[in-house]
């Protein structure tokens, strides 16, 4: 797994140097005589706070930042480098109130989520046996949308963040595989509207 904080401040072209490794899993260097390529598959997690003070959208607290130096600092991550991250998120900051609750709210431990996992991956690769790869995360599009399409009637809300924009057709793709993995959590043999519609509102991109 590869984990950048406060993504913003790398440099662009760092940033954008990680969009083909996380498509096609290799990395080549060239250099004057030769040209070497090396596996590179790996987990991507970019953390940026909303803006260069942290406080915009942040109750009870002002924001010092310019409209400008938002965009500008959030534009450090380009579109085809976000279109290329499964789950968008916005986590605001947690209050003392939310704090106090959060002791006496039920917890999953990591073991329960372990196992959980582990069940979901034993699924995905009983299923996928047949196929060159293990993963839904290596499920090539034409298979997503031909012999692993959603169950029927499920993809209408999919197909209009495709049409009006909202989705490319790589990011179409990614939300297919992430609702496999929705249905191998949930036990259930084909995604349908529930885990289609939560792979839409944790992209982001169609809300």
């Amino acid at each position: 797994m590869v984990f950048l904080g406060e993504a913003p401040e790398f440099a662009p072209s760092a940033l954008d140097a990680l969009r083909q490794p996380l498509e096609s899993g290799v990395i080549t260097i060239s250099r004057a005589a030769a040209t070497a390529s090396f596996p590179a598959r790996f987990q991507l997690v970019l953390a940026a706070n909303p803006c260069p003070c942290g406080n915009a959208g942040v109750r009870d607290a002002e924001c010092s930042c310019s409209p400008f130096a938002r965009r500008r600092y959030l534009g450090r991550m380009s579109g085809p480098l976000l279109d290329r991250v499964d789950i968008q998120l916005d986590v605001p900051r947690v209050t003392a109130a939310q704090l106090r609750l959060s002791t006496q709210a039920p917890v999953t431990t990591s073991a329960a989520a372990r196992a959980r996992v582990v069940e979901a991956r034993d699924r995905a690769a009983r299923r996928l046996a047949d196929q060159p790869w293990r993963l839904n995360a290596h499920a090539p599009g034409g298979w997503l949308r031909r012999d692993g399409a959603p169950a029927s009637g499920s993809t209408s809300a999919l197909d209009r963040a495709l049409e009006r924009g909202a989705l490319t057709m790589r990011g179409y793709d990614r939300v297919l595989r992430l609702a496999w993995t929705l249905a191998d959590l949930d036990g259930v043999e084909r995604p349908g509207l529930d885990q289609l519609g939560r792979a839409l509102y944790l992209r982001k991109a169609a809300v």
